[in-house]
């Protein structure tokens, strides 16, 4: 099954790093990309643009509302997202246990509906 890994995480803390900093949480990313590989688990994954040039698009109805900024109203900003195949829940949660992600903002799984 397939689990969408959704990092959550704040644009000012990532913009205030150093850049040794930078180069060492990278590095911490690019190692949990290789060892999902490795485990056969990964399907996809990519950081997002800033959520400063995100839109919220909500349909009520006939009323319409497009709104600057990330969908949730919450400090951290949905950043960057791993698609994984796990061979079930506990499976994708210790996986997001092992994310960066999960250290500096959260990781959320949520199963992917399959068509």
């Amino acid at each position: 099954m397939h689990y969408m890994l959704l990092i959550y995480s704040s644009d000012d803390a990532w913009a205030s790093l150093s850049p040794d900093d930078m180069a060492r949480e990278m590095g911490a990313y690019m190692a949990y990309s290789d060892a999902l590989a490795n485990a056969g688990k990964m399907v996809r994954g990519d950081q997002l643009q800033p959520a400063s040039v995100a839109r919220s698009v909500t349909v009520r109805g006939s009323a319409e509302h497009v709104a600057d900024g990330p969908y949730v109203d919450t400090k951290e900003q949905l950043g960057g997202y791993y698609l994984i195949e796990a061979d079930s829940e506990e499976d994708a949660i210790a996986w997001a246990k092992k994310c960066p992600g999960a250290r500096h903002g959260g990781v959320e799984v949520r199963p992917v509906v399959m068509r």
